[in-house]
C-alpha cells in the first residue's frame, strides 16, 4: 500500500463502477471525490486540487471526450493525469482519448494489481512534472531577481547588450548632455546629524531625482556620494536632449527642499562627446569618462544654492532665459562662459 496520499477524482455515470474505483483508490491510501458526469467533473477540477482523474467515456451531460478537450485547453488542468476507463473492445475510443491527452487506460473489469500499477505510474509522472514546474518557476524567479539587480546598476540599453553579447563594449558617444546635481552643505549636515537621518534624507532626494529624470527621458548613470549624475541622448533617443536636461535640472532645484526637508542643490549641465562603458569584475559599474563629464561636474559648483549653471555650449542650443556669469575659471580648465538658467521659453 502506498503511504503518500493523493486526491483522485472518479468520473463515471455508473454508481457501481464509481464505487469500485473509489474503493480501489482508497485501498492505495488516496482520498477520492466521485461524480457522475463530465460537467460535474469540470466543476470539481475548478475548485479542488486533484492529482489524478479516472474518467469514463460515455456519460450524460458531458462525456469523457468533452472533459479531456476542456482540460487540454485549460493551462491549470492540462498537466493533471487522466486514466480513461473503457471497455477493452472499445479501442477506438481509447485511442481518441489518448490523442486528446489521456495518459493511460484501464478496462472496466480491471484487476487490482493492474489498477495499482497504472495509478502509481501516472502519479509518479505527475510528481516529476510538478518538480519540473517548481524548478522552472524557481529559475524564472531567480532570473527576475537578476534582472532587477541589473536594472538597478546598469542602464536598460547596456543590459540588453550584455544579455546579447555577454559584454558591454566601451563606445564613444557624440553630443551627450551630462547633468550633475549635488547637495549644498551635505558634508556639514553629516557631521552634525545622526547617519540614519542623513542617509534617509539623501535617499528621498535620490528617489525623487530618479523619478524626475525618468519622466523627462534622461538616464540616471550613478550617484557619487551626494552627487547625482544623469545623461540625455546617450543610450536611448530623446527629442531635444538639451531642452529635456534643462527641464529636469529646474525641476530638481525646485523639488529638493520638499524632498529633503529644506536641503538645497546646485545643478550643472554641459554637452559634448563622452566615452561610456562598464568597469569592474565583482561589481559592474556603467560609467562615463572625458572632458564633457569633468566640465559638467565643475560647472555644478559655480552657482549659488538652488541654481542651475550651464556652459556656453548648452546655452547655444537652449531656448531659455539666462543670466550671464561671465568667463569663469574652473578647476583644471581654461576659463569658461557660464550662464545661470532662470527658466525656459
Amino acid at each position: 500500500m502506498q503511504t503518500s496520499s493523493h486526491s483522485v477524482l472518479v468520473v463515471d455515470d455508473s454508481k457501481i463502477n464509481r464505487r469500485k474505483m473509489e474503493k480501489a483508490a482508497q485501498v492505495l491510501g488516496h482520498a477520492t471525490i466521485a461524480v457522475e458526469n463530465g460537467a460535474d467533473a469540470l466543476a470539481v477540477l475548478a475548485t479542488e486540487r486533484i492529482d489524478l482523474v479516472l474518467l469514463d467515456i460515455e456519460m450524460p451531460v458531458l462525456d469523457g471526450f468533452g472533459v479531456l478537450a476542456a482540460m487540454r485547453d485549460d493551462v491549470a488542468l492540462v498537466d493533471i493525469p487522466v486514466i480513461v476507463i473503457s471497455a477493452i473492445e472499445d479501442m477506438d475510443s481509447v485511442v481518441r482519448a489518448i490523442e486528446l491527452g489521456a495518459q493511460d487506460f484501464l478496462p472496466k473489469d480491471f484487476e487490482k494489481v493492474l489498477f495499482a500499477a497504472r495509478v502509481g505510474s501516472c502519479l509518479e509522472q505527475k510528481r516529476l512534472m510538478d518538480l519540473r514546474a517548481d524548478a522552472l518557476a524557481e529559475i524564472e524567479a531567480e532570473k527576475a531577481r537578476v534582472d532587477a539587480l541589473l536594472g538597478a546598476t546598469l542602464p536598460a540599453a547596456a543590459i540588453s547588450e550584455l544579455k546579447k553579447t555577454n559584454q558591454v563594449r566601451p563606445k564613444r558617444h557624440e553630443n551627450v548632455v551630462v547633468l550633475f546635481a549635488d547637495v549644498v552643505g551635505f558634508t556639514q549636515f553629516c557631521d552634525l546629524n545622526p547617519p540614519e537621518l542623513a542617509v534617509s534624507r539623501l535617499q528621498g532626494l535620490i528617489n525623487g531625482f530618479e523619478q524626475i529624470t525618468a519622466d523627462e527621458g534622461l538616464e540616471k548613470i550613478k550617484t557619487i556620494g551626494d552627487a547625482f549624475m544623469a545623461t540625455a541622448g546617450l543610450l536611448q533617443p530623446i527629442q531635444d536632449p538639451v531642452q529635456a536636461a534643462a527641464r529636469c535640472a529646474l525641476q530638481m532645484v525646485a523639488a529638493a527642499p520638499s524632498l529633503t526637508q529644506g536641503w538645497q542643490v546646485r545643478v550643472g549641465i554641459h554637452v559634448g562627446p563622452v566615452i561610456a562603458g562598464v568597469i569592474g569584475q565583482q561589481q559592474h559599474l556603467y560609467d562615463l569618462w572625458g572632458d564633457t563629464v569633468n566640465t559638467a561636474a565643475r560647472v555644478t559648483g559655480v552657482g549659488t544654492p538652488s541654481t542651475v549653471c550651464i556652459t556656453g555650449d548648452i546655452h547655444a542650443h537652449l531656448n531659455g532665459r539666462v543670466t550671464a556669469l561671465g568667463n569663469v575659471k574652473v578647476k583644471g580648465k581654461a576659463p569658461l562662459d557660464v550662464f545661470q538658467l532662470e527658466g525656459l521659453d
